[in-house]
């Protein structure tokens, strides 16, 4: 099989695994010269928690930059970008000086030679991130690096639907009672889909996602993207 059928294969085992429900973490072990990947969700009224993770070593990552507020994925979360540390266990960083040093510092790290963080996002909302590490240093190569964004841009969206499904119950049949919010509803989801250029299902799961990560209602949502103060193209109003 060449790179670019590798490639293809992962699109679809994170395209399909809302039908599959299957591990979210292995196809970027399949197209990226890495050791260990995972998942996690770094925003919004669910909370911290790690998606999935293929080893040990993944599962630890998470936890370390969960309990000490920074490291790569924060870095990549916050800045919208791939977060490349190929030599992490010698290379000074200043922005997570404190996830560097306990990295070095803690024997359960000690195969961990380079980090590589990608962000979870879709339109203005924020997710969480996708962690991969290495036994070995070294860079990610361009063609790597935009395959793994491409790959996480498709996971972003699997993450919100396994919260969706995972954390609500019945969110939007409550919060979208009565013909005027549901016109209302249905006029934002409208607009989402023209901004995000996206199926009308997609933006319904879009909306519903950003109610459920802030902790707000559909209605109120649908409210404030009707009135534009919310903006999902990008434009981070909301």
């Amino acid at each position: 099989m060449t790179e670019d059928d590798t490639f293809e294969a992962a699109k679809v085992a994170i395209s399909t695994a809302h039908e599959t429900r299957s591990n979210l973490c292995s196809p970027f072990l399949a197209i990226a010269p890495v050791t260990g990947a995972s998942v996690s969700v770094l925003a919004g009224s669910s909370g911290q928690s790690t998606m999935c993770s293929s080893d040990a070593t993944s599962a630890l990552l998470d936890e370390m930059q969960f309990d000490l507020g920074e490291g790569p994925c924060w870095e990549a979360l916050s800045t919208r970008l791939p977060v490349l540390a190929p030599r992490v266990r010698v290379e000074e960083n200043r922005v997570w000086p404190i996830f560097a040093q306990t990295l070095r510092s803690d024997p359960r790290n000690s195969s961990v030679r380079a980090i590589y963080a990608f962000p979870l996002v879709v339109g203005s909302l924020d997710i969480g991130a996708v962690d991969l590490y290495s036994t070995k240093e070294g860079d990610l190569t361009g063609s790597q690096v935009t395959n793994v964004l491409e790959l996480a841009g498709l996971t972003a969206w699997q993450v919100l639907r396994r919260i969706l499904t995972d954390g609500t119950n019945g969110i939007e049949e409550e919060d979208t009672t009565g013909a005027g919010s549901r016109r209302e509803v249905h006029q934002a989801t409208g607009m989402v889909l023209a901004q995000m250029n996206i199926s009308a299902a997609d933006a319904g799961l879009l909306l519903r996602a950003h109610a459920f990560s802030t902790g707000r209602s559909v209605r109120e949502v649908a409210s404030d993207i009707v009135s534009r103060q919310i903006d999902f193209s990008g434009n981070r109003n909301g």
